[in-house]
């Protein structure tokens, strides 16, 4: 079998899992892809496994069987964006704070290798959103698109229109368009709903607007929703999955769901209300006897 690990050098939490998982490799039959940018941050991290050694990490990708992101939700995300052409499966390791995707913990990594070995685990598919601008240029997310105020302390004013018909013009300081997958993101944060990961929909959530009665809406993805700017173009950032994205002079973007689909893998055990309890502490009782 054949790995390609993924993480950002630049994060010192990941040596720990990275060389993990470089000893349970250099013990198992598998060959293990990096870039040579990681084997030269952590050396001796990583000499053990039998390695490919890469110039970037679409390359490494593209030779490999399984992706292993090490890292937090954020390195998830990259890796998402890489292998959404390659339909080859992701393993999160969470090397990060919260990681909602990136969920095996890291005194989990040998069990959690050897049942990726073995084909014990499930596939759990994420679809993305797509965006196409009034240019033409095309992007897509797996957690959100945000719209959202620069240079200016004022609100920002978008009107959103669905399947041809008005919705609303909201003034905010930004507009969230979220996954299902993103809805635990910034989604969350902004006050939107959680949404089961595989409900075909997306979820419009005003940053906090105005007018207090503007709540989260909920909207089937099979259909078009289109955002335009109402005079507040030059005060408006337009970003995909945390990455600024220019806009250009003119907002116009229709979002819908997209043809792809992000596989996640999935161990025997875990499940999606399990990592809401976990992640989210729901039914810990905080309070002092």
């Amino acid at each position: 079998m054949k790995f390609c690990v993924l993480a950002n050098p630049e994060k010192y939490s990941i040596e720990e899992p990275l060389e993990e998982v470089m000893n349970w490799c250099a013990d198992n039959p598998v060959t293990v892809y990096v870039t040579s940018e990681l084997q030269k941050h952590f050396p001796k991290a990583i000499e053990k496994a039998a390695l490919e050694v890469t110039q970037t990490e679409k390359e490494a990708i593209s030779q490999s069987d399984i992706a292993i992101a090490i890292g937090g939700d954020g390195t998830i995300l990259h890796t998402a964006h890489l292998v959404k052409s390659e339909s080859i499966p992701i393993l999160g390791i969470n090397s990060g704070k919260l990681g909602f995707m990136a969920n095996i913990s890291t005194d989990g990594i040998d069990k959690a290798l050897t049942q990726v070995l073995n084909g014990t685990y499930n596939l759990d598919r994420r679809v993305m959103l797509k965006s196409e601008q009034h240019d033409g240029s095309i992007r897509y997310a797996l957690n959100e698109f945000l719209f959202a105020k620069k240079d200016t302390s004022s609100m920002i004013t978008l009107r959103a229109e669905y399947d041809g018909e008005f919705i609303n013009s909201y003034w905010a300081d930004g507009l969230i368009i979220s996954t299902p997958t993103g809805s635990t993101a910034y989604n969350l944060s902004a006050g939107g709903p959680i949404v089961m990961p595989n409900t075909p929909v997306m979820v419009i959530t005003p940053i906090n607007p105005h007018t207090l009665t503007t709540r989260p809406l909920v909207l089937p993805s099979n259909r078009t929703l289109r955002i335009l700017s109402e005079n507040s173009e030059h005060h408006t950032l337009f970003s995909c999955d945390g990455t600024t994205i220019p806009a250009g002079n003119e907002i116009d973007i229709s979002i819908s769901e997209s043809n792809f689909e992000i596989e996640i893998i999935q161990l025997p055990g875990q499940n999606y209300f399990e990592t809401l309890r976990n992640k989210l502490m729901w039914g810990v009782d905080r309070r002092k006897s």
